[in-house]
This record gives C-alpha cells, sequence and structure tokens, in this order.
C-alpha cells in the first residue's frame, strides 16, 4: 500500500510541475524583478555579425563558436534588426524556426547601443559588461545595469521594446511610453 500512495504522490507532483510550467512560444516578458525574468529562459543568440551578412541575411558567429545563417523576412514592413548589420559588432539575435528556415525575429547590435544617450530628463551611457553609468546628478532613480533578454532591452528592473536604434538615436518603448535619446559622442 505504501508503493501505491507513493506513486499517486509522485504523479501528482509531476502534474502540478507540469501545470505551472511556460506553455507555448511567447517569448514576451512581464515579470517585473530580474530573479522572476531569470526563470523564464533567454532564447537570445549571442555572437558577431559575419562578413556574409546582408539585406535579407545575417551571417552570426556565435558565441558557441558556430555559424549561424539567419534570414530576414523580406515580407516584414519594419525591419527586426535594430543598429545595423556591421561585420565584426557584437549582435543579441531572437529567432525561430519557420518551415525548416530560422528567421530573424529581432537583432539588435550591441556594439551600436553601447555609448552616451541623453534626453530631456536621462544621460546615461551603456558600456561593454552590462554597466550603465548616469551622467545627471540629480536623477532620482538611475539605471546602472542593462541586458538584453528575449530581444528585449533590461535596465536595472525595466523591460523595454528596442523600436529603432541608430548611429545616434535610440527609440525604446515599454507600457510607459515610447522615449527617444540622441547620442552624445
Amino acid at each position: 500500500m505504501n508503493r501505491g500512495k507513493a506513486f499517486i504522490a509522485i504523479v501528482g507532483a509531476l502534474l502540478l510541475i507540469a501545470s505551472c510550467t511556460n506553455k507555448g512560444g511567447n517569448n514576451t516578458i512581464t515579470a517585473t524583478s530580474n530573479d522572476e525574468t531569470e526563470s523564464l529562459g533567454d532564447t537570445t543568440m549571442y555572437g558577431i555579425c559575419g562578413e556574409n551578412s546582408a539585406m535579407h541575411t545575417v551571417e552570426l558567429i556565435g558565441d558557441d563558436g558556430k555559424i549561424h545563417q539567419l534570414m530576414i523576412n523580406p515580407d516584414d514592413s519594419i525591419s527586426p534588426v535594430c543598429g545595423g548589420l556591421l561585420a565584426g559588432d557584437r549582435l543579441a539575435v531572437v529567432a525561430q524556426v519557420v518551415y525548416g528556415d530560422t528567421i530573424v525575429q529581432k537583432a539588435i547590435n550591441l556594439t551600436t547601443l553601447q555609448g552616451r544617450w541623453v534626453s530631456i530628463d536621462k544621460n546615461f551611457e551603456i558600456k561593454e559588461g552590462g554597466v550603465v553609468e548616469s551622467h545627471l546628478e540629480a536623477e532620482t532613480s538611475p539605471w546602472s545595469s542593462w541586458k538584453i533578454y528575449n530581444g528585449h532591452l533590461l535596465l536595472n528592473r525595466d523591460t523595454f521594446d528596442v523600436v529603432a536604434l541608430g548611429a545616434d538615436s535610440l527609440m525604446i518603448e515599454n507600457e510607459n511610453g515610447l522615449f527617444g535619446y540622441k547620442r552624445v559622442r
């Protein structure tokens, strides 16, 4: 009888665990803290932009040493690539396999993202290694860290979509609105 009760307890525990796992392919981050976002699983691939990248293809030389050939959907009205595809730049890419082809969902050029950005109320520098340095003494809650997670930019505990990234401009968006920044050289 003890084996039967143990078996039922194990099956019950497995069912409970299975009901708590994230089902489906939604990579949207809705968590409010970095500890919670860590548990969702980062699907971002990191690496260097290869010389064979072009308008509709990304060659990613992954941190794992593999060369990944990714496609950019030519039917997308807005390019999923933010910051350009310059050979040798560091990229963060989220992709999905569709009918056997690996399609870029979001690519962020981390080399372009790094630098000093200003707006009316913010003046910060995104540095290598996940560090953000504030250059505005009166700022009440300056960002101090950054990372890319599932194609989103996390600044401290704030999660943003990178809407646009260029040589001199950065636009990010979250539930509080759209924020634009100008690069300071």
